[in-house]
């Protein structure tokens, strides 16, 4: 895996970054490619907690093991939970679609999984962060380092270049975005168009802006921050001390933060937590 290297706070942090498409996966499609978790988001049809990975979405239930859904095996960089089966995700294929070209663009799935489908941008982009809100695709291109936006899912608007690591946007305000940076936590005010800094921030790699509740953000040694005024402030809830991989705040009280060795669940807000998967030994 070749990843992307981020100095925040004189601290070297491993972070989801670009992936090669050649590394193999053992053929039984085991729950070993949780180890490697890109994204994360709650399906409505069925309840479950679903993981973006570098090896394939997986389905987390309490009544089963996880599943690696589809049986499609490909490199999720990008991974989000549009609607009720409705994912969309990107990435790189799988080692063994070698006419796949290596950024898949966006691809599309409405059976929660069990098939993807090119919808745009393939062989072009590559995105690390990806949010649905208002009806919007809002996308983080590792490539150009760019924000883009879409109506449609086919046509892209091209938007301010960030170096950022994680985009979110608010449940509000189509047009606030908040981006990750080295540089510390970044504000648009117009649909990603230009950022501003925000002033006086915990260093953030993560971010999580639920309908209800506050704004989850965590800090790259695995603190848990919380903002009750769309991230001008924040309040430090729970350090679990690990390199964190992926954050969702569902609302409701309950946040997901997967780290190295597992799946962490709060229904607080992220002031206490809990294993809810802890990762089989590699």
């Amino acid at each position: 895996m070749r990843s992307t290297l981020v100095a925040l706070l004189g601290i070297t942090v491993l972070v989801a970054g670009a992936c090669s498409n050649t590394e193999t996966k053992s053929s039984q499609g085991d729950s070993r490619g949780l180890a490697h978790i890109h994204g994360l988001g709650i399906n409505p049809a069925d309840d479950a907690l679903y993981a973006g990975t570098h090896y394939g979405v997986y389905r987390l239930a309490s009544e089963r093991d996880p599943e690696l859904v589809g049986g499609v095996v490909q490199d999720f960089m990008g991974f989000t939970v549009a609607g009720p089966n409705h994912f969309l995700g990107s990435g790189h294929p799988g080692a063994d679609d070698r006419d796949a070209p290596p950024s898949l663009g966006l691809i599309e799935t409405t059976d929660g999984g069990q098939s993807w489908a090119s919808v745009a941008l393939s062989g072009e982009v590559d995105f690390h962060s990806l949010d649905y809100r208002h009806g919007l695709v809002y996308g983080l291109d590792s490539g150009s380092q760019t924000v883009m936006v879409s109506t449609d899912k086919r046509t892209w608007d091209r938007r301010a270049a960030i170096s950022a690591v994680d985009i979110a946007v608010s449940p509000r305000n189509p047009n606030e975005i908040l981006a990750t940076t080295a540089d510390g936590l970044m504000r648009s005010l117009d649909q990603g168009r230009t950022f501003t800094p925000v002033a006086a921030q915990p260093q953030l790699v993560l971010l999580s802006w639920p309908d209800d509740g506050p704004l989850i953000g965590v800090d790259p040694t695995g603190t848990v921050y919380a903002s009750e005024d769309s991230g001008t402030t924040w309040q430090a809830r729970r350090a679990l001390g690990e390199r964190p991989q992926a954050v969702l705040a569902r609302g409701g009280g309950v946040v997901f933060v997967a780290t190295e060795t597992g799946i962490q669940r709060s229904t607080d807000d992220g002031s206490t937590f809990e294993s809810f998967y802890a990762f089989a030994a590699q």
